[in-house]
């Protein structure tokens, strides 16, 4: 199928960003097939969609998400928490022992339906339900396949509700990502997830990195996300976090350790040499005061950082302003941290969406997945290769997301869905299951 986007200013993004005015994007089997002066294109089209005061650009990416907290928006009987440890006590493990499989399609659907209404095309998501865990990445992927994003999924193991469930963990992951290597689906995919180091024992660690390794996966891990990581880690195992990763072989280049806000110099000199990927997620870290990572000093290593939002938002241009402030704020410096900010959502991520996936999400260019968003926006003043950054960041991030595009397929238009999903049976069904589940905590 061949769909044509025409009148709008294309910012392509990428390794070598250009913003194009007159020009047109051919998508064709899925795939960027060419952008090219407007005049150029003078064929027939299945789909043709005028762009007209709209900017084109790639579809956001998110780098590390967990959709299974959209059980407890809204939930308020929650015992005060006064530091990170006790947020995972009073909430996130009592909700997720409480989770069936039900809770997780839906918990998943939501934010997905959100995702493409705020452009968020691709998500990296960490799935946690220790009692409802064998099929339950089957599940999120029956969601993600309903909606027609991308997503890569893994199971967060852990040893913390006993050695049963762990080998479930296990199992589940290493069970999904070969169905999804024998299936060799575009939109979905599979890494090997593990909670953190300071809930996953040696024997269990282990494991996992063999089953990782002979499936050829790459991890997902939340890494030194609170001091108390590494106080556990450097007492139990006389080791800071990052280096008891790297003796397991957990790090790599297929590999995303999440958050690193409590990581030393030594810890980020082991991160650049594995080549391990870094999710950077600003709100989660500031709304659990557990601190904000020092990502100026990760990238000046060379460690290729994205941004996610820790299930925070489906708004990547959202956490993108609000990396931005953070930076400033914890650098103590209004003049630092720009350009590191923004190549996290927009050079990175694709990048980190191409190693995950082993194909290229490499902006709006050829060859590229057709994944496009189109966004309302008149720039009042110029739009070009200088100053497309400040317009995303002040000006684009405040507009309405109208089109939503993955591998070719429109998602919405005019701000309409365009996939069969009864939205109102979706929430009114997930309300009842919401109410259930409330009830069990």
């Amino acid at each position: 199928m061949t769909l044509l986007i025409k009148n709008g200013t294309i910012i392509t993004l990428g390794e070598n960003n250009r913003v194009l005015h007159d020009h047109s994007v051919l998508c064709d089997g899925g795939l960027i097939k060419t952008i090219a002066p407007a005049k150029s294109f003078n064929g027939s089209y299945d789909t043709v969609i005028d762009a007209a005061g709209k900017v084109v650009m790639p579809g956001f990416i998110n780098a590390h998400m967990h959709f299974y907290s959209t059980m407890v928006r809204g939930f308020g009987k929650v015992a005060p928490s006064k530091d990170f440890n006790e947020v995972l006590h009073n909430l996130w493990w009592k909700l997720d022992k409480k989770l069936t499989l039900d809770d997780s399609y839906y918990s998943a659907l939501i934010p997905l339906i959100d995702g493409v209404r705020h452009g968020t095309t691709t998500f990296i998501d960490h799935h946690a339900s220790p009692f409802a865990v064998r099929g339950s990445l089957g599940r999120i992927a029956d969601a993600v396949r309903e909606v027609g994003l991308r997503a890569s999924l893994c199971y967060e193991v852990s040893d913390r509700d006993g050695q049963a469930i762990a080998d479930d963990g296990l199992k589940e992951n290493a069970d999904f990502i070969a169905q999804c290597k024998k299936n060799k689906n575009d939109k979905i995919n599979g890494l090997f997830g593990l909670h953190a180091s300071f809930t996953v024992g040696d024997k269990t660690m282990e494991r996992a990195a063999a089953l990782g390794k002979e499936l050829g996966a790459g991890f997902h891990v939340h890494t030194a996300e609170a001091k108390s990581d590494q106080e556990q880690c450097k007492k139990e195992h006389k080791m800071r976090v990052v280096e008891r990763f790297n003796k397991f072989g957990i790090l790599g280049p297929r590999s995303i350790a999440a958050h690193c806000v409590h990581v030393n110099e030594h810890e980020m000199e082991l991160l650049a040499a594995t080549d391990t990927m870094v999710a950077h997620n600003p709100q989660s870290n500031m709304n659990n005061a557990v601190g904000v990572a020092d990502i100026i000093s990760l990238e000046k290593r060379g460690i290729l950082v994205g941004l996610g939002t820790d299930a925070m938002t489906t708004n990547m241009l959202e956490e993108l302003r609000v990396a931005l402030w953070a930076q400033h704020l914890s650098q103590a410096n209004p003049s630092v941290g720009f350009m590191e900010v923004v190549t996290t959502l927009f050079v990175n991520n694709p990048k980190i969406a191409t190693r995950v996936f082993g194909f290229p999400f490499s902006g709006l260019c050829e060859g590229s997945v057709a994944d496009v968003v189109m966004i309302d926006y008149e720039p009042p003043t110029p739009l070009d290769s200088n100053t497309y950054f400040g317009h995303l960041v002040f000006g684009i991030s405040q507009a309405m997301v109208d089109t939503t595009i993955v591998g070719g397929k429109v998602l919405m238009q005019n701000k309409k869905l365009a996939f069969d999903v009864d939205e109102e049976r979706v929430n009114a069904r997930s309300r009842e299951l919401a109410k259930e589940l409330w009830q069990k905590l």
